[in-house]
């Protein structure tokens, strides 16, 4: 919680409770909505919620996003921004093929493990509360969702074509069950608190590839 309570102290620093301060302050204000979301959901995250939180006025803090369903999306763009950078944008200095795939699936685990949010999974955390509530903020999380998904189906489709998946020829199905994989590692590590179920994700996922004809010492880059 460290890094979420240096986030606080820093976003409190750019809103003086009466004023705003341009675009500075509200990228302060939304690291520490993240945060809150990632632990507490995005349906609790109000103008007060988040005032509070950064120790400044609801007028402050209202003044930058308008409304809770601004800010609920506001946040989930931010959100999704970091996961770019973080995990995809990090991810394309390596060959495309198998080895890419490889990076961008240790990096989204990383991303989890390393606690990118203190809540694990933004949207791990955030998609169960709107899943069955019809609105903007559910179709902001579906698409999220969706644009990840179709993103690690090219990964893996760029690893068939390229020959290094000689046994499989359904990239969709392969990405599900490295999504499936990758979300009880990241519910059952924030249970429990320990690595360990990351480090059995892996261990699944390195044992698919290499069962579908993968390169094991391309597989090293998983560990």
């Amino acid at each position: 919680m460290r890094a979420a309570e240096q986030r606080a102290k820093g976003a409190q620093a750019h809103v003086d409770g009466r004023r705003v301060r341009g675009d500075q302050s509200r990228r302060a204000v939304l690291e520490v909505a993240m945060d809150l979301a990632s632990l507490e959901g995005l349906e609790g995250l109000s103008i007060g919620r988040l005032a509070a939180a950064v120790g400044a006025s609801k007028s402050g803090v209202g003044a930058l996003f308008g409304s809770k369903e601004a800010l609920q999306l506001s946040t989930v763009a931010a959100a999704r921004e970091l996961f770019t950078r973080r995990v995809i944008d990090a991810s394309r200095g390596a060959p495309r093929g198998l080895r890419r795939l490889c990076t961008l699936v240790k990096l989204w685990f990383d991303y989890s493990k390393g606690r990118a949010f203190p809540g694990g999974c933004f949207f791990q955390s955030t998609a169960v509360e709107f899943d069955a509530r019809p609105g903007a903020v559910r179709d902001a999380l579906a698409q999220a969702l969706d644009d990840w998904d179709d993103y690690l189906t090219q990964s893996v489709q760029m690893a068939i074509d390229s020959g290094e998946l000689p046994g499989l020829d359904d990239a969709r199905q392969l990405a599900f069950e490295i999504d499936a994989v990758f979300n009880e590692s990241n519910n059952r590590s924030l249970l429990t608190g320990s690595d360990a179920p990351y480090e059995r994700a892996l261990a699944a996922i390195e044992a698919r590839l290499a069962g579908l004809g993968a390169d094991r010492e391309i597989l090293v880059l998983l560990a």
